[in-house]
């Protein structure tokens, strides 16, 4: 495979430090921003994360506003309701503090507070238009990546997620602060952590965009990941831990955004959209299935990626290591104590014929990047063997 045309996009400066959050309006000053609009949702205010944030553009000089109500599975009806309150504030910069659905939104806010283009009109790739305000974003998870990609996922009318790709959505800074994810519940923080695994696996195994810097990032973010996501779920307070996780979560970012997601995406989408299972137990819900459906395309892939969860152990073949890594997969989800059947979260039976429609046809830009060919049948198969 030729990688001679290969894109990369990655934003300028990432800041790694434990109370990183502290020094957020220098940041903020430094990128000629006087007037901030803080996206979040309602839980980061009752944990009082924004106030830390408001502390430190105030001391710096900021004006403040705070926007709240993000929601999962942003709809675009809260998206341009933040637009709205933005606009109407006089904002000048834009921080995202949350997780992926607060930072997808903060993204949107950034864009089209100066720009006058409809939402509807930026789903697809590269089709928003106009320059941002200054953006920076705060991860509250270890899991989405979304801080340093330049794609934003919302919820439509019709509940189906759409998405907007465009490098205007990168950000000025990512800026990650291990403090800000002791406080996470384990399931949570099981569910986050997962979801950034599958964005380190689909990206090393991306059909159509993958590439060797994205395989670098997948490969070192799965080892930091399975490296330390037992650690995070049965003793959150673990700080160096922590921040192997955000670290491991933002280079998953930015592997799987320059090399794309595929079918454990998929078929995680219906169940956000419809059901509001957040993204990350969506995505673990399916992962081990899918996973195991591409083993025969995958061998190879897989084979390589066997050193990431199980370092130092050897195969007397390919074939070996690509089974274990994926029994390692299987055994991982369980584990981690999330709610592995459908039926447990609410999801109908009788619905499962039209979400495998939406995925096979509706999200067709995944299922291309998956190793393996998947129909119809074989989506309604997976869905039904964890109803």
């Amino acid at each position: 495979m030729s990688h001679i045309n290969s894109v990369f996009r990655c934003p300028p400066r990432i800041l790694c430090a434990v109370d990183a959050l502290d020094g957020l309006g220098a940041v903020m000053t430094g990128l000629g921003s006087t007037a901030v609009v803080i996206v979040c949702d309602p839980g980061i205010v009752t944990l009082g994360f924004a106030d830390r944030a408001i502390r430190s553009l105030t001391a710096a000089g900021c004006r403040v506003s705070v926007y709240s109500d993000v929601s999962a599975d942003p709809p675009t009806t809260v998206v341009e309701a933040a637009v709205a309150a933005a606009r109407a504030f006089g904002a000048d910069g834009v921080v995202g503090l949350g997780g992926g659905s607060s930072l997808d939104t903060a993204k949107l806010v950034a864009l089209m507070v100066p720009n006058d283009q409809p939402l509807a009109e930026m789903y697809g790739h590269d089709l928003a238009k106009g320059k941002r305000l200054p953006l920076v974003q705060v991860p509250t998870t270890a899991g989405t990546g979304s801080e340093v990609t330049w794609v934003s996922v919302v919820t439509d009318e019709a509940q189906q997620k759409k998405a907007i790709y465009a490098p205007q959505l990168l950000p000025d800074v990512a800026l990650l602060d291990p403090t800000l994810t002791v406080g996470l519940p384990p399931k949570v923080t099981a569910a986050t952590g997962l979801d950034a695994m599958v964005h380190a696996i689909e990206a090393y195994t991306s059909r159509t965009r993958k590439n060797p810097i994205a395989d670098g990032l997948a490969t070192s973010a799965l080892r930091l990941l399975a490296g330390n996501i037992r650690t995070v779920v049965t003793d959150g307070s673990n700080l160096a831990a922590r921040a192997a996780m955000l670290q491991g979560s933002l280079m998953a970012g930015m592997a799987f955004v320059n090399a794309s997601v595929a079918a454990i995406h998929a078929l995680a989408y219906p169940l956000g959209a419809r059901y509001h299972i957040p993204h990350g137990h969506s995505n673990a819900l399916v992962m081990a299935q899918v996973i195991r459906f591409n083993l025969p395309a995958a061998l190879p892939l897989y084979a390589e990626l066997a050193d990431c969860l199980l370092p130092g152990q050897q195969f007397a073949t390919p074939e070996q290591a690509a089974e274990a890594f994926v029994a390692e997969i299987e055994a991982l989800v369980p584990a981690t104590g999330l709610e592995t059947r459908l039926s447990a979260l609410g999801v109908a039976a009788d619905a499962i014929p039209s979400m495998a429609e939406e995925v096979v046809i509706g999200i067709r830009r995944l299922i291309d990047c998956n190793p393996r060919d998947m129909t119809q049948a074989d989506v309604e198969a997976i869905y039904r063997s964890i109803f």
